[in-house]
């Protein structure tokens, strides 16, 4: 009995590798994470990174008014190791999903609680705050959705930045120690 149980749990993990991997060489854009160690807090994103490919972005495919993930795939995840405090809103240490709200004068990070959904599924409930973000207009066009996470010069925090066609978007945060 042990045996079958043993095979079957096998056989369960094997065909569980191999759709992951089939659904990896199918994705249109390429995954990545990036990670950086600021102020003994180890903080991470994992993403999607869609091309531009010709396309209008910014008020086209990521229409204003409505919230977005910014990414493709399952939905964009930021891991922090320590509580981060990004304007009125305090993370405490853990996964969450960040979404988007992008208006042609302003935009709006939005964490959730929510994690392991599709990047179309965002629900509103599942909602921990709201921070507004910093805009910048760029000169020379990104064609790859690109994420970073930058220290700032105090070493209190940092900054995470993303940047798409000529659009870059950032939020200030501190580690809360």
């Amino acid at each position: 009995m042990r045996t079958r149980i043993a095979v079957m749990s096998a056989v369960v993990l094997l065909a569980s590798a191999l759709a992951t991997a089939k659904a990896a060489q199918t994705r249109a854009s390429p995954h990545e994470t990036i990670s950086a160690g600021v102020r003994g807090a180890e903080l991470s994103i994992t993403y999607g990174r869609p091309y531009m490919r010709g396309r209008v972005i910014m008020g086209a495919l990521v229409p204003y008014g409505r919230v977005w993930c910014p990414g493709a795939d399952e939905a964009t995840t930021l891991t922090t190791t320590k509580p981060l405090k990004m304007g009125d809103l305090t993370l405490a240490a853990g996964r969450y999903t960040l979404w988007m709200l992008p208006t042609s004068d302003a935009w709006t990070l939005v964490v959730s609680k929510q994690t392991g959904q599709w990047h179309t599924q965002y629900d509103p409930a599942q909602d921990l705050g709201r921070v507004e973000l910093r805009t910048r207009a760029l000169t020379v066009p990104v064609e790859q959705l690109t994420f970073a996470i930058g220290k700032d010069r105090s070493r209190t925090g940092g900054a995470i930045t993303m940047t798409w066609e000529t659009t870059e978007v950032s939020v200030p945060f501190t580690v809360v120690q």
